[in-house]
């Protein structure tokens, strides 16, 4: 089968799961040809009653894991996509469809070459957590730890590769329908996308950015990063020691618990500006799923499949450029992001100083409470 043809019918078939889902707009959006739009709205159900970035969301699980994820990473560019959108398609970070309790159970024989039973005293059948690359099963272990076993889905890699395939091949062609989209650089967009789950489909990979993050914290007890189990972990299973608490944007239960939440808060805080600043090497999906506030008020982190390195030039760019902003000398950072060579050097400081002020200024006149560092450095760099 020609890569052209496969494509197309992969294509219909997305375009017919839009359609059930209402969100055939789109492909519109997107450059299809206005028939096949047209031919494609009878299967429409009328009228949609929800946004559309919540109809994409629903689409995308209906389309299997490579398109949740990109909804995923799509969610973050609210640049891109509008506020609105982006927060609808943050609905897939949510729990998501498991796979079978079977399935999980040969991936994990197979991959450690040993039976359940051999591996682990206790394996809960129902899975804690199903996500678009992975699901999580509770388990014991013969000398009676708690652990987490994360198995990657069966079939993700081939899918995978077929769906990237795709998405190159649609951007090309959506950059050669809608010239102004080239701006965007969507293949560049999908590469990196690709090569970013490439990694996190590796579970190795995932424990040995845990294990490295856990070195870099052990002499702090207000951020924990759980044990790599190397013995029951592979390619395609991550063992980890179980991580007990209380999620962290569960601020009531935090509360009730006798949290001091402004403690709680000082703890993420820090521990996000340490890994940023100090190591270099920083959680890059550090969403409330994945942050747990334990009994004693630390800070448990999960899921390291995504992670960010900085070296120290970026570091020192990235902290004055805060400085700078913070204290509203716009035009030092301007000059800094040309310096860091962010911005092309044929590009005006002086319009740059104003676009930087244009994006400050409505932030940081807020109350201290409400000043989001995330939202003013995902502005700064979009």
């Amino acid at each position: 089968m020609t890569r052209t043809f496969r494509n197309v019918i992969r294509l219909i078939t997305i375009a017919q799961t839009l359609a059930r889902h209402n969100a055939i707009e789109a492909l519109e959006a997107a450059g299809l040809p206005r028939p096949l739009v047209w031919a494609l709205r009878h299967l429409e159900s009328r009228p949609p009653n929800t946004p559309l970035g919540t109809r994409l969301a629903a689409a995308a699980v209906a389309l299997g894991p490579t398109f949740i994820k990109f909804g995923q990473a799509l969610s973050t560019r609210s640049d891109l996509l509008g506020a609105e959108m982006a927060a609808d398609l943050g609905q897939l970070r949510a729990r998501l469809p498991p796979f079978s309790t079977q399935e999980s159970k040969e991936v994990v024989e197979t991959e450690l070459g040993a039976k359940i039973e051999d591996l682990f005293a206790t394996f809960n059948d129902k899975p804690a957590a199903a996500a678009s690359i992975a699901q999580v099963h509770f388990a014991t272990t013969r000398d009676g730890h708690s652990v987490a076993v994360k198995i990657l889905r069966p079939g993700i890699e081939q899918a995978f590769a077929l769906d990237i395939d795709l998405l190159l091949w649609l951007a090309g062609w959506i950059a050669r329908a809608k010239p102004a989209w080239r701006r965007l650089r969507l293949q560049e967009s999908v590469e990196t996308f690709a090569s970013m789950v490439q990694v996190e489909m590796d579970l190795r990979m995932e424990a040995a950015a845990a294990s490295e993050l856990a070195e870099n914290f052990e002499d702090d007890t207000s951020y924990r990063v759980p044990t790599v189990d190397w013995p029951r972990t592979s390619r395609r299973v991550l063992t980890t020691a179980r991580v007990f608490g209380t999620p962290i944007d569960r601020v009531q239960e935090l509360a009730s618990a006798g949290h001091n939440l402004d403690k709680v808060l000082q703890n993420a805080s820090q521990a996000m500006f340490k890994q940023v600043f100090r190591d270099g090497f920083f959680h890059g999906d550090p969403h409330p799923g994945n942050l747990f506030v334990g009994s004693d008020g630390a800070i448990n982190a999960v899921d390291f499949g995504i992670m960010g390195r900085l070296d120290k030039q970026s570091r020192r760019y990235l902290a004055e450029m805060m400085l700078s902003i913070l204290t509203r000398d716009y035009e030092k950072a301007a000059r800094l992001h040309f310096q860091a060579g962010y911005v092309p050097k044929d590009k005006s400081v002086a319009a740059f100083t104003l676009a930087l002020r244009s994006i400050a200024e409505p932030i940081l006149d807020r109350p201290a409470g409400e000043i989001s560092i995330g939202r003013l450095l995902g502005q700064l760099f979009h």
